[in-house]
């Protein structure tokens, strides 16, 4: 079953970079919001998470605050969404995103 997913990730990222190698290795279509490039994004994320740290991920109406590829992969096997593939994806899910800011100054 494909989730409704919300991704609010950074362009570039270890840990966005995880998450989205998690939906391409499930094949699962989500809405990539950049929150460096858009600050209502940005806005919106910390308003839901109530936190500013990315990426935040919501699957179906529930948000996954601060989340790397791996907990994303967990969330979704562990509720039935996917089952888990041995695969291993395009690039590590779990890398941080070394020292480039939050609000993209």
């Amino acid at each position: 079953m494909q989730p409704t997913i919300i991704a609010y990730l950074k362009p570039h990222c270890g840990w966005s970079a995880g998450v989205r190698a998690i939906m391409k290795k499930y094949g699962l279509e989500y809405e990539d919001r950049d929150i460096i490039n858009d600050p209502f994004q940005f806005q919106e994320m910390a308003r839901k998470s109530g936190q500013t740290l990315s990426p935040c991920v919501e699957i179906d109406g529930k948000l996954l605050p601060d989340v790397s590829g791996e907990e994303v992969e967990n969330y979704l096997v562990e509720n039935g969404y996917v089952e888990r593939k041995g695969d291993e994806p395009e690039v590590p899910i779990d890398s941080a995103c070394g020292d480039e800011h939050v609000h993209g100054n």
